[in-house]
């Protein structure tokens, strides 16, 4: 029985992508927490990250050749599973089974968004991280973002206080499109920008209409509305673009996943009042770079926050010139002109919070603000957004029929 509140967290890495990275750049801003192994499929991305890993004085991180190494570790406490989608069932059938037959002693993991690519395989992460004994928290980090975290606190305590609780949050996230070539294949990612991007939207959404200290499930989801769309990289032009940079697995001719989501979901609280949210994601935008926007209305205030209305920016004439990189904003798109800078990428994004956050639940064993049960609840919600999409009706809930729903681009052979 391992004995809590631990000193140290000690966490282990699956996986080595973008995101992985985004990650461990967070956790210098965390205490309490050593990144002490990692697996990934290739060997030179493991020892890069174990590199990076020393480098940023986050303990000594051992790679491991099978993810069966890594889970049975003497040195492991935590998993955070941040592979691609379509692997994340699997790691947590393994880790399910480690734990089981005692092969492994870790005691919590944290899963990055979204949760999974159905409904039935998030269900599924849940009962396996139940059935273990595992404290588990949901990846979500635009919950933790720093406007999100502070702008809600101000909303409840000084407005909604006196004139009545929120009744709208909008929520869009846009960027030029996602770097790997598995999150543009539908079987694999488990859809398109709907699956990638409105999960962040309509869970943040939804936590900053939720009552602070209220469960999420404290607002009953009555119905929801999708749209998606084919905006820009179906396009015989973008779509040889895709396929020259990713190969021939990547094929928006015969193959597309949609590039432009639009949600509204409607949602009742505890007193009976209606609620919304509306949402929209988008793959097709072209600006400084990756941009989110929230907004929260209720009877007498409004929040309001732009991801690339920031208090640093810098210009470039045409004179400067230099290699292509992402060093001012995620998923930039120019080098040159009037740009935004995030100066602390990771804290603005969330990452730095929530990691913090889930690091001194799992050593002291207390709930998570997101677990897996949210990131079931947001899965329904996608898989709803898609169903309505595809039946291009209101989608009225509950609806048990999304159990074993697959988007029509996730279908194989689609």
């Amino acid at each position: 029985m391992t004995q809590l509140p631990k000193q140290t967290l000690r966490v282990g890495f699956v996986g080595t992508g973008f995101i992985a990275h985004f990650h461990l750049k967070s956790m210098i801003g965390v205490r309490n927490v050593e990144v002490t192994g990692v697996f990934s499929r290739k060997a030179e991305n493991r020892e890069k990250f174990a590199r990076e890993v020393e480098a940023l004085g986050l303990g000594t991180c051992r790679t491991h050749e099978n993810l069966e190494a890594l889970l049975s570790a003497d040195d492991v406490d935590a998993i955070w599973i941040l592979s691609p989608n379509y692997t994340r069932l699997d790691v947590m059938r393994s880790l399910h089974g480690a734990i089981k037959s005692g092969r492994s002693k870790v005691f919590a993991v944290a899963c990055e968004k979204p949760l999974a690519r159905t409904v039935a395989e998030a269900r599924e992460m849940l009962t396996l991280a139940e059935d273990a004994g595992l404290n588990h928290g949901y990846l979500e980090n635009q919950v933790f973002c720093t406007p999100v975290l502070r702008g809600k606190e101000i909303i409840w305590r000084r407005a909604a206080s006196t004139t009545g609780r929120p009744y709208l949050a909008r929520a869009a996230e846009e960027h030029s499109g996602p770097h790997e070539p598995w999150f543009w294949q539908g079987d694999k990612q488990g859809g398109g920008v709907l699956s990638d991007m409105m999960c962040h939207s309509v869970e943040v959404a939804r936590y900053l209409l939720t009552a602070p200290g209220a469960p999420r499930n404290s607002l009953k989801i009555k119905s929801v509305n999708g749209t998606v769309a084919n905006l820009k990289w179906t396009r015989p032009h973008y779509a040889e673009q895709l396929r020259k940079r990713f190969g021939s697995d990547v094929d928006y001719r015969n193959r597309p996943s949609e590039d432009f989501a639009r949600a509204t979901v409607t949602l009742e609280d505890q007193d009976g009042n209606e609620l919304m949210i509306e949402a929209t994601t988008s793959w097709a935008y072209v600006g400084a770079g990756l941009r989110i926007q929230l907004e929260l209305l209720g009877p007498e205030y409004a929040l309001e926050y732009n991801s690339l209305s920031t208090g640093l920016k810098i210009f470039m004439s045409r004179e400067v010139t230099g290699s292509e990189g992402e060093d001012l904003v995620e998923k930039q798109n120019a080098e040159q002109g009037l740009m935004p800078v995030l100066e602390d990428e990771a804290g603005v994004y969330g990452y730095t919070d929530e990691n913090r956050h889930m690091v001194e639940c799992f050593r002291k064993g207390q709930k998570p603000l997101e677990t897996f049960e949210d990131g079931l609840a947001v899965v329904e919600m996608l898989m709803g957004l898609y169903r309505s999409a595809e039946i291009n009706a209101t989608l009225q809930f509950p609806a048990p029929e999304l159990e074993h729903y697959v988007p029509v681009v996730a279908r194989k052979g689609a």
